[in-house]
């Protein structure tokens, strides 16, 4: 049954494909983008665009108002966790308080449910595998702001009845990622630099581990969340299962886009060293939607859109709040 859908980041990378999957549900599709990530241009036909940010409460107002939206997906945030540290009043205006308008105008609307994608960074250090059932202790401002938002969502069921299903993504990949931001997102730096003839740039000596997600395993298993009213009120990570360290991934990058192996390590950064989750959960309700698409597969796919879409000049973060401790090859960048 087609349903009247507002969806955050809307031009942003999770975002357009998200979109894409529901408009091939026969959904009617409302996005809204600031486009200070995303582009234009990565927002299917089909969708109503509009320009603005979660963060303009009025504008939130008047969507909801113009529009009877029955369901929710907020995928609008800067998921950079590494330079949240340095962007503290950024990010939680961004991703916590431009929740919170969202949240409010769907409770007030009587929205059937809130999809939300978090992250895996909401977890921390030392607890791996990362279980859904595991007490998060996230370490950096972007994890505490989505993990406020997981709260205020059950909160939010509990006191008014919103349904929300919730979302943990981790290092997600794939065509109309963003490759030309400088701070997050590691696979399309890889790409961006190889194209711009540089060595790959990996913080310390590369042996941290992540499992990289490509696009196709995440976004048809959000798009259908709505449609499956025992996910509802719960939490699911989402993403790959097997662990590649960074040093690993440069090599198939490299492969993937027909160039040799050149590396530069920088100076290592505070960051978590190993995060790979549990999926056993998403699989259970959601495994008919999971392809479990190799990272080798995956990273091929994304190589042939971004020689087609080219490098990206990507520009510093103008903003930056506080610079004590930043990474130097960051620091660099706001001297």
């Amino acid at each position: 049954m087609s349903s009247q859908i507002l969806v955050t980041g809307a031009a942003g990378f999770i975002g357009s494909h998200v979109c894409r999957h529901l408009l091939k549900q026969g959904h009617q599709v409302t996005g809204l983008d600031d486009l200070s990530g995303g582009f234009r241009d990565y927002v299917p036909a089909g969708v109503k665009f509009v320009e603005g940010s979660v963060t303009d409460a009025a504008l939130v107002k008047k969507l909801f108002t113009e529009n009877r939206f029955e369901h929710v997906f907020h995928l609008a945030a800067y998921a950079a966790e590494g330079l949240s540290h340095f962007i503290k009043h950024f990010n939680y205006t961004n991703n916590l308080l431009g929740s919170v308008n969202l949240i409010n105008t769907s409770v007030n609307h009587g929205v059937k449910c809130f999809v939300f994608t978090s992250s895996i960074a909401v977890y921390g250090r030392n607890q791996l595998p990362m279980t859904e059932d595991a007490v998060p202790q996230p370490e950096d401002p972007y994890g505490i702001a989505k993990y406020a938002v997981e709260l205020d969502l059950k909160e939010s069921h509990e006191m008014f009845g919103l349904n929300h299903v919730i979302f943990r993504p981790h290092n997600v990949y794939g065509e109309f990622q963003n490759i030309g931001d400088r701070y997050r997102n590691v696979i399309g730096i890889f790409m961006n630099q190889l194209m711009q003839g540089q060595p790959m740039t990996i913080f310390g000596d590369g042996t941290q581990t992540r499992a990289f997600s490509y696009i196709d395993d995440v976004a048809p298993v959000i798009a259908a969340s709505i449609a499956r009213p025992e996910s509802y009120n719960q939490v699911f990570n989402v993403g790959a299962d097997k662990p590649y360290s960074v040093n690993e991934l440069a090599t198939v990058v490299a492969k993937a886009m027909g160039t040799q192996t050149e590396i530069r390590h920088l100076e290592a950064r505070n960051e978590v060293v190993h995060a790979y989750s549990a999926h056993e959960k998403v699989r259970k309700h959601f495994g008919d939607l999971i392809k479990n698409v190799s990272l080798e597969e995956g990273v091929a796919k994304m190589a042939a859109w971004a020689k087609k879409a080219g490098a990206r000049q990507g520009k510093p973060f103008a903003g930056i709040e506080i610079s004590k401790n930043m990474p130097p090859s960051w620091a660099k960048l706001v001297e």
